[in-house]
């Protein structure tokens, strides 16, 4: 066979345990099935820091680099992974490793973060004009700090194999256990689907969480004190959702026109109010789904979408699967 693929992750002061050991562990499961079906190993993991040896994590406990990374040839490496973490922003100011970074882009195969190592990664400039997402609590800053960059901010991943904009090849993920999602589906890439199945019951996981699924519902909720010009009708919305909800009833609604309103929504949110209108009812499926006590049907009369096949639509566009495969994997 061919030389094991080595999957590198950085290690460096304060890093969130879970953002590392989380994926090395996904690709250490996969050679664990290999092995059970008489296959050899397919990865080396690799754990690097700015020196060799332990290195005290947020949670206090200590994790070792084997490896200086500025003494590492990125050439070696197949997949490149960056944490995230309480130490993310002196990292940021890394100029060494942001230097060391930018240099083992174009060397390795595979780049991406898990979690803050998104800021890591546009820090070293990797990230301009990619989509990217992070840990829902650290999207205003990338949003803020970078604004070059495209954000996905309710998105597990943005790793895709098969997009020809280089998703394949830089990606990120959002907070903490998403990063473990990223690596089945790096897994998957590498070595089909029933490998990675394999592993996420082993790991006793989703068999597989798309990477459009959303990853925090809250995002969807803003707190009042920071849309004062929409409290009142962001708390009416979610209450008449199988009403008339087009632009110009919410503007009524608000006492608005809708071309100040339209205004007022981007400022406040960030989109527009046909947008937030369509994820409150995407949000309320997903929650009724969870709950499986209602048909497809009447989660879609519930939700405000009127009919399952309008659903269906908006389920396969901001979630990549339908309404009847949310169901059996969350309910």
């Amino acid at each position: 066979m061919d030389a094991l693929k080595t999957i590198a992750c950085l290690l460096y002061p304060h890093v969130m345990s879970l953002d590392l050991s989380g994926p090395l562990q996904v690709f250490a499961s996969a050679n664990d099935e290999r092995q059970r079906q008489g296959l050899p190993p397919f990865y080396r993991l690799l754990v690097l820091a700015e020196q060799p040896g332990a290195i005290a994590t947020s949670a206090g406990f200590q994790l070792v680099a084997e490896q200086a990374w500025g003494k590492t040839d990125p050439a070696q490496i197949d997949t490149l992974l960056i944490p995230g973490g309480l130490g993310e922003q002196a990292q940021c100011q890394n100029k060494p490793l942001l230097a060391w970074l930018g240099a083992a882009a174009p060397q390795v195969r595979r780049l991406g973060s898990v979690c803050s190592g998104a800021l890591i990664l546009a820090a070293a400039g990797l990230l301009d004009g990619r989509r990217a997402t992070t840990h829902w609590a650290d999207v205003e800053q990338l949003r803020t700090r970078h604004p070059q960059v495209e954000i996905a901010d309710d998105c597990l991943h943005t790793y895709d194999p098969q997009d020809p904009a280089g998703n394949g090849h830089i990606f990120t993920s959002a907070g903490v256990t998403a990063g473990i999602d990223l690596a089945l589906a790096l897994v998957e890439a590498d070595l089909g689907r029933p490998i990675a199945l394999a592993v996420a019951r082993r790991l006793v996981m989703f068999l597989r969480r798309p990477g459009g699924q959303a990853q925090f519902s809250a995002l969807l909720t803003p707190e009042p004190s920071r849309v004062p010009r929409l409290t009142a009708l962001l708390e009416w919305i979610p209450l008449h959702l199988s009403d008339d909800l087009s632009l110009p009833a919410l503007a009524t609604q608000a006492h608005m026109t809708p071309r100040t309103l339209s205004r007022v929504f981007v400022q406040e949110l960030g989109m527009g109010p046909g947008r937030y209108v369509e994820r409150i009812r995407l949000e309320t499926a997903r929650t009724l789904l969870q709950s499986a006590q209602a048909s497809i049907g009447t989660v879609a009369r519930l939700s405000g979408f009127a009919h399952a096949e309008n659903l269906r639509r908006s389920f396969h566009k901001h979630l990549g699967i339908s309404p009847q495969e949310y169901s059996e994997r969350f309910a």
